[in-house]
């Protein structure tokens, strides 16, 4: 019984084992194909130069279905509004839209002062731009409005172009607020109309992939650094002190220690206002992540705290009484639309640029991410567009440039809502407070405003972690983003950006001149080939070499790619080719000595058989010269065999044996093929052309046929645009696979011929 019990274990294993055995077996594939190079595979499989398409036909079409799907593409709102479920989706658009603007209050207050601009002006651009996007916008669940790191992008340049030192009063050297709010005013709404400008603009000519250019860690390391500029640009309410305006390089430097030189003069009053705001809207944030589950809407932290603190600062008099800056008027109702001022165009150019691709960007990050999780489709050019529109028409309402912001999206996003009807009921609360309820926050402390923004940091001052899990992922990654991080604090949100996206493009540049190449050995039993160094049993074919390199030829490391693989083929192939020359140069030299000296020696023959006649010559002289016209005779008739004895050494010399690498004397390769492996050409060249033509040339100097693999079909075609193939490359030496060459190269014994720069016949 026990023995029984013991043996059911191993054999329940066996069988086990047996069954993975056949599975693997079944899972083998076996197939049998002849050799194929680029022209047979062209001909099996009937290749030909795709059709293009005139995509410019289509563009130049008009048609009522045309002109419907145009109007559907760039207006969606009448796409998905008449599908709209009112049963389903407005009971979670309705809280969420409320939520958002319970936010968006708050935020708008504070990010106008960020922005360096009066308060009012953060409501009128969370009201006008969030409605455009109700109209325009692909996106179901961003919130577009006041952002931190916008606010902060706008007010670098309004306090830069409208500093404070240019309003001074001369009585007694205080700033004419009211001059300096107009003319930054101004400078914002006309930069919000040049940012729309340039982002209609790209959007309508399929511009959106520009974004591509700024990866996750470039744009992760650039909002840490914004975050930190907004930081700093908070620490003056934070203490109620007064200082200078920097701008441009080291302008946070400068700021911080300032802010340290007069701390002294720091107003009690106000440091208490804002700590206790920040400590109140802490302990609101954590109590709704920790009631998070039990509670159908997260507290309105901010907007209670807003509520709590005007009517404290109202009652007590925290201004008159303790010096505590207050927001002021608030003046109701709707502003009426002000063009954009053009001089300031070329003031405002550069900066507008840099404030549309950041804008997009942190749209279109967000807004995919939405999308992947609720299943539909961004249009990333049509949300340039929305964006360029919210701008444009923001601006001539005078606001200040505007994006969409993580924190609120998120709260749309967790609220309920469903579709672009959130966004149009938060735009319709904000109104009403512009019009009916935006005169009761005049007594509403600045460093409250100072509060909210420095705790909504939180999310991006989070991303500190990044250099922790970018050390242990990607390093390259890692160095954009201190890149960036460090560029973006000394230089400014303007410049930083610049350097960022330029170092960035850079090191893709010097990651594609230093790629990985390899050795390849095949994988026993199979036709895969892996690198030897890296695959233990990967094992080299016996006189072949197949090389590989891990990124696509061209100019910046073709050089480097040659070099590489002389390298790596154990051959000091230059060297060779010098002794070679060097060799086959002194039987040249020895051929022309040897020739010289058989002139020579003719030369001298022919005098020894000239003959003198004297016409006094006696019966014995004559017959002493028939005796020695004889022995001419005989000499001359045995010097074409000394000829064809010296012409016979000659072309001994020339022989094509005499000129291989072992009639030489010189070392051969212990190969006779070179396989390249170029699956991983994505394009080619000038450069790239020579530099393969090159190596043909000097691997065939050293008796070694070169032969190419797993080209795509562009790269062909490329390669023969460039006339790359000729008499002596041909298409019958460029393999469908690695394998495929590798077979072909295998039934080709080494060459040993008199040119070895001419193409092995195939």
């Amino acid at each position: 019984m026990g023995l029984s019990e013991a043996s059911g274990p191993r054999d329940t294993q066996v069988l086990l084992a047996s069954r993975e055995i056949m599975e693997l077996k079944r899972r083998d594939y076996h197939m049998e194909r002849p050799v194929l190079n680029q022209e047979q595979l062209e001909a099996l499989g009937r290749w030909g130069p795709a059709p293009g398409a005139l995509q410019w036909r289509t563009w130049l079409q008009c048609s009522r279905a045309r002109a419907r799907a145009l109007l559907l593409r760039h207006l969606p709102v009448l796409a998905w509004l008449p599908r709209y479920s009112v049963r389903d989706w407005i009971l979670g658009d309705l809280v969420s839209g409320l939520s958002v603007a319970i936010m968006q209050l708050p935020q708008g207050l504070a990010y106008a002062l960020l922005a360096g601009l009066p308060p009012v002006f953060g409501l009128y651009s969370s009201f006008y731009p969030v409605f455009v996007y109700f109209l325009f916008g692909t996106s179901r669940h961003i919130s577009v409005g006041t952002f931190a790191v916008m606010s902060v992008m706008v007010g670098s340049v309004t306090e830069s172009l409208a500093p404070d030192e240019d309003f001074l009063q001369a009585p007694n050297s205080t700033v004419n607020e009211t001059a300096r709010d107009a003319a930054r005013v101004q400078l914002a709404s006309t930069l919000s109309v040049l940012v729309g400008l340039f982002q209609v603009g790209l959007g309508l000519v399929h511009f959106g992939f520009v974004v591509t250019y700024l990866s996750e860690p470039l744009v992760r390391g650039y909002t840490t650094a914004a975050s930190l500029q907004v930081f700093v640009s908070q620490l003056k309410y934070v203490f109620g002190l007064h200082l200078s305006s920097f701008s441009g390089p080291l302008s946070l430097i400068y700021t911080v220690l300032e802010v340290c030189w007069k701390l002294r003069q720091s107003q009690v009053g106000t440091v208490v206002t804002a700590l206790v705001a920040g400590v109140v809207l802490v302990a609101v944030k954590l109590l709704n992540d920790k009631l998070r589950r039990h509670l159908p809407l997260p507290l309105p932290g901010e907007l209670l705290t807003l509520i709590g603190a005007t009517g404290i600062s109202y009652g007590v008099g925290l201004k008159h009484r303790f010096g505590v800056d207050v927001v002021g008027n608030i003046p109701a109702g709707l502003v009426p639309p002000v063009a954009p001022s053009p001089q300031l165009f070329t003031q405002l150019v550069g900066n507008a640029f840099a404030i549309a691709v950041v804008g997009f960007a942190i749209a279109i990050s967000l807004g995919k991410i939405f999308a992947l999780r609720h299943g539909y489709r961004v249009d990333g050019n049509q949300e340039l567009v929305a964006l360029g529109f919210c701008n444009l028409v923001g601006g001539i309402f005078q606001c200040f440039p505007v994006s969409c912001s993580m924190s609120r999206s998120l709260v749309q996003e967790g609220t309920g809502g469903n579709t672009q009807v959130a966004g149009a009921i938060s735009s319709v609360f904000i109104l009403i407070v512009i019009v009916k309820l935006g005169e009761f926050f005049q007594d509403l402390p600045k460093a409250v405003l100072a509060a909210v923004v420095i705790v909504n940091l939180k999310g991006m001052l989070m991303q500190f972690r990044d250099i922790r899990s970018l050390w242990e992922a990607n390093r390259m990654d890692l160095l954009i983003w201190l890149v960036t991080f460090v560029a973006t604090t000394l230089l400014n949100l303007d410049l930083g950006l610049a350097v960022a996206v330029a170092f960035s493009l850079l090191l893709v540049v010097v990651r594609t001149q230093l790629p990985h190449y390899s050795v390849l050995g095949q994988v026993p039993d199979t036709d895969v080939y892996r690198d030897v160094a890296e695959y233990l049993e990967a094992r080299e074919v016996p006189g072949v070499k197949v090389f590989r390199s891990s990124a696509t030829i061209y100019f910046a490391n073709a050089e480097l790619y040659s070099d590489t693989l002389k390298q790596k083929c154990g051959v000091d192939v230059d060297r060779l080719i010098s002794q070679k020359k060097k060799l086959l140069r002194k039987q040249e030299l020895k051929l022309k000595r040897l020739q010289k000296e058989q002139l020579q020696a003719q030369a001298a023959a022919s005098k020894s058989t000239s003959i003198s006649i004297d016409v006094n010559t006696s019966d014995g002289d004559i017959q002493s010269n028939n005796v020695e016209g004889s022995k001419a005779k005989v000499s001359t008739e045995n010097e074409p065999e000394d000829t064809a004895a010296t012409g016979q050494e000659d072309a001994d010399a020339k022989a094509p044996g005499r000129s291989t690498l072992e009639a030489l004397g010189l070392p051969q390769p212990d190969f006779h093929s070179l396989v390249l492996d170029l699956s991983s050409l994505s394009f080619v060249d000038t450069v790239c052309l020579k530099s393969l033509k090159n190596v043909f040339r000097d691997f065939r100097e050293i008796e070694v046929e070169v032969y190419m693999a797993a080209c795509h079909a562009p790269v062909v075609t490329q390669l023969e645009a460039g006339h790359f193939f000729d008499a002596s490359i041909t298409k019958q030496h460029l393999f469908a696979s690695v394998h495929d060459a590798v077979v072909f190269a295998l039934g080709r014994p080494r060459s040993n011929q008199a040119s070895p720069v001419l193409a092995t016949k195939l």
